[in-house]
């Protein structure tokens, strides 16, 4: 049960729905509230407009108050190493990797989310590097929102929102498309610009390659029947992990025989060792195509007037 008595808030995992800093003490609030042991200094009024946590729906129209963000959805079934990217994406611009020479990073309002996500693949004192912990499933919220944004060549600025959500959401999807616990995975395929669709590597040739398998086809037939021709990329995570080549054709038959316009990489944070990188494999390629991706455009109906009054382009509505 959510500590908040709110439908539309998911307090602490996120922003308070209400824009409060300190969710134990907003009104809507019914959880047990933890003693502030260091009480920040100017009362409870609100300092800025964002938290740096992940982004849910109430934060969505301040991000959009310039311009409509590009949101990026990647869709994989569990532990399939979809919130490791986001992490390893995350560290390759930390250290000023952007993609490309045709834009570079403006910002983020979501620093303490990307850092959630990437603090398990540092390195600190007497603790080596892991993998982030697996995204948790919660009924009725959506997926946590990253923020990031770049400006092009021209100075124009351009925002983007990255869906970090749970395998367990697009494998319901997958199979009952109006399930009740596929309502996340339902909210990123209504309002992505951009669908990966993660292909697991370990699981594809592991002990369950075939249950691996069978789940991927479910999932790329959804992601076919509901992508109305946004771009999708193929993406194949821990390419480290070496796949038969008849595996790999089943998946690219279940990808390609639908979506004949994707496109495929194969991507790890282990770099080829006849490469000698230390940016991984084909992260940077990956966010490159993401990143020039564009949305698909809304089609205007035939004018029926002529003249060049954009009031009465399109003729006036008949009764």
């Amino acid at each position: 049960m959510s500590p908040c008595s709110r439908e539309d808030c998911f307090a602490p995992d996120s922003t308070c729905a209400l824009g409060n800093p300190d969710p134990q003490k907003c009104s809507a609030w019914k959880g047990e509230t933890a003693p502030n042991v260091n009480p920040e200094p100017g009362g409870d009024h609100l300092v800025m407009p964002w938290s740096g946590s992940a982004l849910g729906l109430v934060d969505i129209g301040f991000v959009a108050g310039r311009s409509k963000p590009v949101v990026v959805g990647i869709a994989g079934p569990q532990n399939a190493g979809k919130t490791t990217l986001l992490a390893a994406w995350y560290l390759l611009l930390g250290r000023g990797l952007v993609p490309g020479d045709k834009r570079r990073f403006a910002g983020s309002y979501t620093l303490s989310g990307w850092e959630a996500v990437a603090n398990s693949l540092r390195w600190s004192p007497g603790q080596p590097p892991g993998f982030p912990p697996h995204t948790t499933s919660r009924a009725g919220r959506i997926p946590g929102l990253l923020h990031l944004a770049f400006r092009n060549s021209e100075a124009r600025l351009r925002s983007y929102l990255f869906a970090d959500a749970p395998g367990e959401w697009f494998q319901s999807w997958g199979v009952n498309r109006d399930g009740p616990e596929g309502g996340g995975a339902r909210w990123v395929s209504e309002y992505a610009d951009v669908l990966l669709l993660v292909a697991d590597c370990e699981a594809l040739s592991g002990p369950t390659l075939g249950t691996a398998r069978g789940a991927f086809q479910v999932l790329a037939r959804r992601v076919s029947a509901e992508r109305r021709g946004r771009p999708v990329g193929l993406v194949w995570t821990k390419a480290d992990k070496p796949v038969s080549p008849e595996m790999e054709k089943s998946i690219r038959a279940a990808v390609f025989s639908l979506m004949p316009d994707a496109v495929e990489f194969r991507v790890s944070i282990v770099a080829e060792a006849s490469s000698g990188s230390d940016t991984g494999q084909g992260l940077l390629e990956l966010l490159d195509w993401t990143l020039d991706a564009q949305r698909l455009r809304p089609l205007m109906p035939d004018h029926k007037a002529a003249g060049t009054d954009p009031l009465f382009l399109f003729g006036a509505r008949t009764a």
